[in-house]
């Protein structure tokens, strides 16, 4: 486990174990959250761009019509 001690003015320093595992690197974001239960969560905010490939639906090129495009904005409203 590790500990870090806070100062007067409310500053700690995260422990090195801690930051190589978070990936942590000077100048990141860190998000505190705190639970039901009283734990509190500690989550880096910066996210490596590649870590986001694959979360969306490959992107598929479609020829549509203008009449099909009108249809489409036609049905979409009318949900509405």
């Amino acid at each position: 486990m590790s500990t870090s001690t806070l100062t007067r003015k409310g500053q700690t320093t995260i422990p090195v174990k801690v930051r190589n595992h978070l990936k942590l690197r000077p100048g990141d974001k860190i998000e505190f959250v705190i639970e039901r239960d009283g734990r509190v969560v500690l989550t880096p905010k910066n996210i490596d761009v590649r870590q986001l490939r694959g979360m969306l639906a490959p992107f598929v090129r479609r020829k549509l019509t203008i009449e099909q495009m009108d249809e489409g904005i036609r049905s979409r409203f009318a949900r509405r």
